[in-house]
This record gives structure tokens, sequence and C-alpha cells, in this order.
């Protein structure tokens, strides 16, 4: 199995493979909100938004990313950024992470259906054993939705890595496996019909 770019898309958000001709809209939606100044997150400020997106195409090279463009449908604005990340292939399995909203569309159907739409190609197309999703131990508003997708905690790894400010980060891992997914799709497709 290999995984290729993907376009993905639902009735709220498209996931579209992403390039470098994205580079000023994600400038743009990282400036809602500076994001980059969240200091249990790493999101490239829009200074550096070239330098990342190059270094997620070329984790992509390497085949150890998938990273997608995150287009919100109702304004055809560019929102973020989301990936699979530390792909197993012999698994298969996949993380899915990396991912930043700008603020202004943070708490809408946008990111339920971005993971609606991953998981259900994780697990119906690639036919993953299990999909990841990882967080810095102190970012509550992340590990809140991780477990509203129905994700089920796996443990915390402690020291887990270093922060660009030099604080050590305690990540805490979850993940959803085959048989969960029906739940999960159920779930998250009665969130986006309200």
């Amino acid at each position: 199995m290999t995984l290729s770019p993907v376009t993905l898309s639902g009735r709220h958000v498209e996931l579209v493979p992403l390039s470098q001709d994205h580079h000023d809209g994600l400038a743009a939606a990282v400036q809602d909100g500076n994001l980059w100044e969240i200091w249990y997150t790493t999101i490239a400020r829009p200074e550096n938004m070239a330098a990342e997106i190059d270094r997620r195409l070329g984790l992509q090279a390497a085949g150890s990313m998938l990273p997608f463009t995150v287009i919100d449908k109702a304004s055809r604005r560019i929102a973020g950024m989301t990936t699979y990340m530390n792909i197993d292939l012999k698994g298969p399995r996949v993380e899915i992470g990396s991912t930043w909203y700008a603020k202004s569309v943070q708490r809408t159907p946008l990111n339920t259906e971005a993971k609606l739409l991953l998981l259900g190609h994780a697990f119906e197309t690639l036919d993953c054993l299990a999909v990841e999703f990882r967080t810095h131990f102190m970012n509550h508003q992340s590990r809140r939705a991780i477990e509203r997708l129905g994700a089920k905690p796996d443990g915390i790894i402690r020291h887990h890595m270093r922060m660009p400010d030099g604080s050590l980060r305690d990540t805490c891992v979850y993940s959803i496996i085959p048989s969960e997914w029906p739940a999960v799709k159920a779930n998250l497709a009665a969130k986006l019909g309200r």
C-alpha cells in the first residue's frame, strides 16, 4: 500500500493536497487568532509558512506524512492544515495530526467533517488497523475534541519532546480501531446533522 495525495470533500470542508500555491491563504489563516502564539502547540508564523509547507512536503516525499490544506467550502477560503502522519504502511496505521484551524472556523462543523472524511478514508479505503491522535497534555481543548470524536486514551508519553520554548511536552495518545469506527462514524454524522 502507498499513500498517494487525494482530495476528500464533504458539505462543509474540502481537504486538498498541500501545495506551495496555498502559501498566501495559509499565511492569512494562521493570522486569524495569531495561532503561533499558543505556547503548547507548534504552528508556523506567517513569515515561516513557506518553510513549513516545504517541511511537510519533504515528509510526504519520505513517505511519513500526507499533508492537506483545509478549505472552508462556505467561504472558499483556506482555513488551515491537517495531515496523516507517522504513517506505518505495514500496519497500516496512521496518525491524524499537525492540525490547525483559523480561529474563526474553530468549533464549527468544519473540523467535525474533516475528521469524518479523514477517518473514513483511513478505515474504509486504506484499511487501517488503527488511527491515532496525539496532543500536548496541556492542550485541553484538543484533548476534549479528540475524546468527543470517540477516540479512546492509550496513555501518556512523559517528556515526549522538547517544545520550541524549551519546556518538555507530555503527549496524550488516543486511538480509534476498526471495530469502533461504525459508532464513531454515526456519532460524527449525527453531530453534522444538527
